[in-house]
């Protein structure tokens, strides 16, 4: 990708998180200038140590409350673009018609602050397959035309029963929803586009210094590692896609103002046993657990097996981007190694077993 000119300024909003913080440094390897934004600089230490390289090309911001109106007003001065990826919502503990509420209002003040910047030329908001694909009977391949109806159905007609995952698939399609609603409202004059990753893996930017501090979809990949049973949600949703594929149509979507377009990112789908079997194949002596090797996925290209009825085509990235997703393999392999160190700490598989649920306890919220 050519590099940016006159090196002009993105906001990414979050920017300690994990789809985030390799966003940045998307943006900074393309010829960025980028502001981050964290609720207090002491998070953000890690990840400025992590892109030091970028020197004054990279700065921080302290926004407290994404949620207030008005918060990102002084942190868009002089931004041509704008990334929203922040989301404080966490799933446990959260009632679905507040969640909801502060997912939209997220969004609307995302917008009314870029509506007040002429410097705005782009923005790009971060939702998700849960805004896409949606649970039925027969086969049916979901694309970025495709709308999770039926969580919506359910947060209409029942939302004091809903499951945590529930009310986050819910408020993930209601803030996608405002995000297009505001633009058929108000016309704004920057371009607007929407990027709905899979479950995400691959090397984070800055790895934490334990095991349990782990949060995300990377964890599927660690636990396996470990030698121990990945979550059910995984096992049921094995669609996957790299941050680092993520962070580039980002960055595309920013340097062609893309605009009203939805982006559907999945590149594989990789299911428990082709994660062992790709980790055994480069690690015959570890841990890792044999399984039926060759089970529950299809080759070349780690596809869908024959009776999975709902697939996701991702292919609309790669048609407009001219690039291909980062092979699954590689992906796995080196989100593994980044997390090795890691697992050399945590002393016999047992312990690693005995801890395993206090581990998915982390993930679980920010799972897609």
């Amino acid at each position: 990708m050519a590099q940016a000119t006159a090196k002009e300024l993105i906001l990414v909003t979050g920017v300690t998180g994990y789809i985030a913080g390799r966003t940045a440094e998307a943006f900074l390897q393309a010829g960025y200038r980028v502001r981050g934004t964290v609720r207090d600089l002491s998070s953000a230490r890690q990840t400025q140590k992590a892109l030091s390289e970028f020197g004054s090309q990279f700065e921080v911001t302290v926004v407290p409350d994404i949620c207030v109106a008005g918060a990102l007003d002084e942190a868009m001065e002089g931004c041509s673009g704008v990334v929203q990826i922040a989301a404080p919502m966490r799933i446990s503990g959260q009632k679905a018609i507040p969640a909801v509420e502060e997912a939209v209002n997220i969004v609307n003040n995302v917008l009314e602050s870029a509506s007040e910047h002429q410097s705005v030329e782009s923005v790009v908001l971060m939702s998700s397959v849960s805004a896409i694909r949606r649970s039925g009977s027969g086969p049916y391949t979901f694309t970025e035309k495709d709308w999770n109806t039926e969580v919506e159905a359910i947060f209409r007609n029942d939302p004091d029963n809903m499951s945590g995952g529930m009310i986050y698939r819910a408020a993930k399609v209601a803030a996608e929803r405002a995000f297009w609603k505001y633009r058929a409202t108000n016309k704004p004059t920057f371009a607007m586009a929407a990027i709905n990753p899979s479950f995400v893996h691959g090397p984070p930017l800055v790895v934490p210094n334990s095991v349990f501090k782990i949060k995300g979809t990377t964890g599927f990949i660690v636990s396996i590692q470990a030698g121990l049973d990945g979550p059910d949600v995984f096992k049921a949703y094995p669609w996957w896609v790299d941050v680092r594929d993520v962070a580039r149509i980002i960055v595309f979507c920013v340097k062609s103002h893309a605009d009203g377009e939805r982006f559907l990112a999945v590149s594989a789908y990789g299911p428990q046993q082709a994660v062992a079997d790709v980790l055994r194949s480069v690690r015959p002596n570890s841990r890792v657990e044999k399984g039926v090797p060759g089970e529950g996925y299809a080759m070349p290209g780690y596809r869908a097996p024959e009776n999975e009825d709902q697939i996701l085509d991702g292919s609309k990235l790669v048609r407009v981007t001219g690039q291909d997703y980062i092979p699954y393999e590689q992906s796995v392999v080196d989100t593994a190694n980044a997390y090795e160190p890691l697992l050399a700490n945590l002393g016999p598989s047992i312990y690693i077993k005995k801890m395993s649920q206090k581990i998915f306890s982390y993930l679980m919220p920010s799972s897609k």
